[in-house]
């Protein structure tokens, strides 16, 4: 959550955090029957308190001259405020998920978070036209996927808590998600494509927003009941060849990366983006679920989904307590160091 050079400044990118957290809490929990719906309320609890701490740093950045020029002057980096709308709108289906009397209020907060969706489009716009007109000049990976992730984040949203939104916003707004999806990977296969790159150096965590982007579209997809169950089928197909693909690269890459490296540096060093990971394993988790929950979208991966879904959870919940315990570790200085402030 903490830069390495500035403790007392945080990761634009930390909305990524509440994004992983947040998705495990509204979708993969539920394979856990020992966690019991007071615990998972606690844990809520935990998630809000932790996001209200991130968020308000976030915003004093935003507010801040220098950091904010900094990170919009960027085309590619700019792209990680789409994981403080994510994370935002997630958090909020996991508040009305355990707390539904505070639906009133979480309205309110998501009106917010869709203006600043809005303000977040029109800055998609111009940066997406920025790395088109120069695709080579800039090193394009798969945060500018976050476009498509915050899209429609906000649109799962719209359709749980306002089922009588016309037919042709939601379909407009998924359009323009998938639209940016389009954009986004074809500038990433440019990259790729054009110049010289190494598995090890030049493929970041993020590029698992590949098949993570491709989850959150089918997710919004299903929730608003548009596509037919067989086309919905081979989507899920899709999504699950490509999440294959490209965790098999992640595999790869992990084992070079250990091998010139070592376990420590090469894997079991924490980055704020390896979040992303933590957020598209549950999404695909979630994804997953909603199709198979769903009467409408019977099929006969059915019975593959029902095994599938035992063991995804678990893999979700690993990793994640993995990820939790990679940060603790290298935040340790800092939280120690504020515990002793509060004891002094």
């Amino acid at each position: 959550m903490k830069t390495e050079e500035n403790k007392n400044r945080i990761e634009p990118a930390s909305g990524a955090i509440v994004m992983a957290l947040g998705i495990f809490l509204y979708a993969a929990i539920e394979a856990f029957t020992w966690v019991n719906h007071t615990t998972a309320k606690i844990l809520s609890v935990t998630l809000i308190v932790l996001t209200a701490i991130i968020y308000k740093s976030l915003i004093k950045q935003l507010l801040t001259k220098s950091d904010r020029s900094l990170l919009l002057s960027k085309p590619v980096p700019s792209f990680v405020i789409g994981s403080w709308i994510a994370g935002i709108s997630v958090l909020s289906n996991v508040i009305v998920k355990y707390f539904p009397d505070m639906s009133v209020a979480v309205q309110v907060v998501m009106l917010l978070n869709t203006v600043m969706w809005l303000g977040f489009m029109a800055s998609c716009v111009y940066q997406f036209k920025e790395l088109v007109k120069r695709p080579a000049a800039h090193s394009t990976h798969g945060v500018v996927l976050l476009s498509t992730v915050a899209t429609q984040s906000v649109v799962i949203f719209w359709v749980k808590l306002y089922p009588s939104l016309p037919e042709g916003l939601l379909v407009g707004a998924i359009s323009l998600g998938i639209f940016f999806y389009l954009i986004g990977l074809t500038l990433m296969i440019v990259r790729y494509g054009r110049n010289r790159w190494t598995l090890m150096d030049d493929w970041p965590s993020t590029n698992c927003i590949i098949h993570g982007a491709l989850s959150i579209t089918g997710l919004a997809i299903v929730s608003s009941g548009m596509l037919s169950g067989r086309i919905m089928m081979v989507f899920w197909l899709v999504v699950f060849i490509l999440l294959i693909g490209v965790e098999s690269l992640e595999m790869v890459r992990a084992a070079t990366r250990v091998q010139k490296l070592g376990w420590k540096k090469g894997i079991f060093t924490y980055h704020i983006s390896q979040w992303s990971r933590n957020f598209t394993f549950g999404m695909f988790y979630a994804f997953t679920m909603t199709m198979h929950d769903n009467p409408y979208y019977l099929n006969r991966f059915y019975p593959f989904h029902e095994e599938f879904l035992h063991v995804w959870a678990w893999i979700v919940c690993l990793f994640l307590l993995a990820e939790i315990g990679l940060w603790v570790g290298s935040n340790r200085y800092f939280l120690e160091r504020k515990s002793k402030e509060r004891v002094s």
